[in-house]
């Protein structure tokens, strides 16, 4: 039987996996797509993300690929508009979801791990122990002819509509905010031909590439160059689930790019290269409750909506903290397992949970966004200490 069963095979999922695998448990991961997959994404690794990646040692099939990123170019209303270059000279990495998922989930199998695509999870295998709830697998394929997959600990690292955690009443979406995100790739062309992403001012300096965030009342658009000469584009904004824009993300995307007076001139003759993608509503809680048999990792384990890019951090963090916490209860049993990786994981990001807070809050409030618009251009050292408090460039040693 196998020591650990990990549900999804994105970063969380992989970087778990590796850090066990490596720690010598016998580990089983399975996903319901087949790998290399995309993945809506903002694309983006920030500098203490990379950092991250190379303390766990999973940072060498990434070195050199991908596009680096200096830092962010920031624009709200009226025109302002800040660069920040990250301190110290820091770099992050634009790289596409499916390589990196994919650079990821060969190191868990070259650690040991076994992958399993294919594999649709329907629900946890749980029973009660005196008056104690337990999980001890899963039920996978169709409800007639499931079978069950069984393991002492199970990681549910499987998104932000985890299985898993609504299937137990461990996660909910919130009522506020209710935001939904619909992103696509788009060719940008030049005088007929494709623009590649260094020659474009607004999104490069002589230092590198730039990532940006363009802040508008009720709203932000993230856009990153990305490797193959292609633009991430993502706009998130407040929707109910019944919006009929959402039912048309393409024309509800090119809306949004049409009427914004800093990127409307870029995009306007740019070729979507794929259908665009829509997710929502983002903002998922965790309830705080926890069964023994089962923790919980990456968005599976609560997610915010991405407007500072910070998402994978959040992501990778949490899974090492998972991996450690199952290999405690692997080694003496639940007892005190949760609530040491719940301490764990406030230490870890508390900080960071208040800083995206405050974010949103401002992009939420019209007035707000018109404020800070006009002490960015009086105070734009205080947007770059943003930027570097984005990018984690504090966690880099």
């Amino acid at each position: 039987m196998d020591d650990v069963l990990i549900v999804g095979a994105g970063p969380a999922g992989a970087v778990a996996a590796t850090v066990l695998a490596r720690a010598g448990a016998r580990v089983r991961v399975v996903d319901r797509a087949a790998f290399p997959r995309d993945k809506l994404c903002g694309d983006t690794l920030n500098p203490g993300c990379l950092a991250l990646l190379r303390k766990l040692r999973l940072g060498g099939p990434l070195e050199g690929v991908g596009l680096d990123v200096a830092g962010m170019l920031v624009t709200g209303e009226g025109g302002v508009a800040v660069e920040g270059l990250y301190p110290h000279h820091l770099r992050g990495r634009a790289i596409l979801r499916r390589d990196l998922d994919w650079a990821l989930l060969g190191q868990a199998i070259a650690a040991g791990a076994l992958f399993e695509p294919g594999v649709t999870v329907r629900e946890a295998v749980a029973f009660e122990r005196g008056g104690v709830r337990i999980v001890d697998g899963v039920a996978v394929g169709p409800r007639e002819s499931a079978h069950r997959l069984r393991a002492p600990v199970t990681i549910a690292a499987d998104g932000r509509r985890s299985t898993l955690a609504f299937g137990l009443g461990l996660a909910r979406h919130p009522p506020r905010p209710r935001r939904w995100a619909i992103g696509a790739y788009f060719e940008v062309f030049t005088e007929g031909r494709p623009r590649s992403p260094g020659t474009r001012a607004a999104s490069a300096t002589t230092h590198g590439i730039l990532g940006e965030m363009h802040i508008r009342r009720g709203r932000y658009i993230g856009v990153a160059p990305v490797p193959g000469g292609m633009t991430n584009v993502c706009v998130v904004k407040p929707s109910a689930g019944g919006d009929v824009a959402l039912r048309d993300p393409e024309s509800a995307l090119r809306i949004e790019l049409e009427a914004d007076p800093v990127l409307r001139d870029r995009f306007a003759g740019a070729r979507l290269v794929r259908p665009p993608v829509v997710l929502g509503p983002l903002a998922v809680d965790v309830t705080g409750d926890s069964v023994d048999g089962l923790l919980l990792a990456g968005d599976a384990a609560g997610f915010i909506d991405p407007m500072t890019g910070d998402g994978l951090s959040f992501a990778l963090r949490g899974a090492e903290l998972a991996a450690a916490a199952a290999l405690r209860a692997l080694e003496h049993g639940w007892a005190g397992v949760h609530a040491q990786l719940a301490a764990d994981r406030r230490r870890a990001f508390a900080g960071k949970w208040r800083f995206n807070r405050a974010l949103r809050s401002l992009v939420a409030s019209p007035s707000a966004v018109r404020t800070a618009a006009a002490a960015a251009r009086i105070v734009p050292g205080a947007v770059r200490a943003i930027i570097a408090r984005a990018g984690d460039c504090d966690l880099v040693s």
